[in-house]
Order: structure tokens, then sequence, then C-alpha cells
């Protein structure tokens, strides 16, 4: 394919090809499940959340849909003939199923299936009265969980140092919360990048957050800065290549457990 750009892209889209799936729904990897949402089950392939940003339009952090190697082929044959509109797969997505918009409401899901952290700013009343019903959380942004400084001790998160944190504290709390109960303790010191520097933790008392990522994983640190601006390395360390062979060694290593 002659146009790289598309490579991290089209990564999404391999989701299509879980064909031993009937119905499938698809999550970003910094969502949070709060509540059980087997209910999504229930809906039609593509429903979704309306983006905060362009509501005519759906986020692509969570959806569900149902697999097919035919849409996963006409998704690519999209991609390469007309590119996204943003650049990512939400733009790609919406361009295929865009009749999302108008077509059928019940496809419209509610916002408690993937409330971004950073919405509660926007409108606090709303989120007082509704955000009990919140069953995903989606940290949108650069500033990430796990770029939070957190006190084993205490078990409490804390703004990073320096600078103002764009997340609810009490979400960072909870997906804190989460980890070291439920992931934690499965790390280990062999890991490498961030990974690694959450499996000291028990040791060292304490994380410092995006402190300790800057200074112990500095090229980790920028390359993901990198992404943030748009700075892809589609050629080299960001190829899809890369990206399917990292996916399919964490497939694998899962299988055989």
């Amino acid at each position: 394919m002659k146009r790289p750009e598309l490579g991290v892209t089209l990564s999404k889209i391999h989701c299509w090809r879980l064909t031993q799936y009937k119905k499938c729904v698809f999550l970003d990897a910094d969502c949070l499940i709060v509540h059980n949402i087997d209910e999504l089950f229930e809906k039609e392939e593509l429903s979704a959340v309306p983006d905060i940003g362009w509501p005519d339009c759906f986020n692509s952090g969570v959806f569900v849909y149902s697999p097919s190697e035919e849409t996963f082929r006409a998704l690519l044959k999209s991609a390469i003939e007309s590119g996204s509109f943003d650049g990512g797969d939400q733009g790609l997505l919406n361009t295929y199923f865009s009749d999302w918009r108008t077509k059928d409401i019940s496809r419209h899901l509610s916002f408690i299936y993937n409330m971004s952290s950073i919405a509660v700013y926007s409108y606090p009343p709303a989120y007082k009265q509704f955000g009990k019903n919140v069953k995903v959380i989606h940290f949108l942004g650069s500033l990430k969980p796990w770029f939070y400084p957190y006190n084993v001790l205490s078990g409490q998160v804390s703004q990073p140092k320096d600078m103002q944190g764009s997340q609810q504290l009490e979400h960072v709390q909870q997906w804190w919360d989460i980890f070291m109960s439920k992931v934690q303790s499965s790390l280990t010191t062999d890991d490498s990048g961030l990974a690694g520097s959450l499996s000291k933790i028990h040791l060292s008392g304490e994380y410092r957050g995006l402190e300790e990522v800057q200074g112990g994983n500095r090229d980790e640190f920028a390359r993901q800065q990198a992404w943030e601006r748009g700075q892809i390395d589609y050629l080299g360390t960001d190829s899809f290549a890369n990206i399917q062979k990292k996916i399919d060694e964490a497939i694998n290593a899962r299988v055989g457990q």
C-alpha cells in the first residue's frame, strides 16, 4: 500500500476479522469499564456514542459491531481510496458508516457508555445528575491515568507535579484502584517500558507518574508525545507490521496460558 500514513489507522479495523464471534464491543485501551455492559451485545452494528467535539459523528472509542471479512475488505478499500478526514480511525469509520447520524436513533448509545473524563468540567450539573450511571470512562487526551503519581501506603493518586491534570481525579483514582487490585500483581520486573515501571510500585512504595516515565523511559515517553502531535513513524517503529507483531504476540501469549 502506497499510503503509509494509514498504517496505524488501519490497525483498528482488523477487529472485523474476528469472525469466530457474531458480535463484539470494541473499546480503546484508555477506556475503563466500571459497571457491566453486557446489554450492548443486544445492539446492532454500528452502535456508538456521539462525539463530544462533533455530535453528528460517533466517537470510535467504544462501538458495537459484527465481525465480517466482507466489511473488513470494504473498510480497507475505503481507506485506500478515500483515506480518513481526521487522519485516524474515527474519520474512516464515520465515513464508511455515514448513515449512523440519521438511519436509526437506537444505534446512538447513551453517553454513559463512553463518558470522557474531561467532559465533567464542561457540564458539571449534568455530571452531578447522571454521573452515578456511567458505565465506561474514556480518558481522552495525552495525560493518561498511569501518568499520575500514586502512593502505595495511602492508596491515593495526586496531580502530576508542576502541571494540572486534565482528567477528573476521582476517575483516575478508580483506574488505579482497579489496576492495583486486578492487574499490578501480574506484571514482572522483567517487563520493559511503562509496564516495568508499574511492576516495581510495591518495591518502591510509590510511583511518580509522569515524572518517573520521563526519567526512566524518556525514549518511550518522547515517542508517545510525538504521537499526540501527529508525528508518527509510519515506516519505522510505528509501522503497521510492528503493531501487528505486537498484537499477535499478546494474543498468542494469552492463548498459551
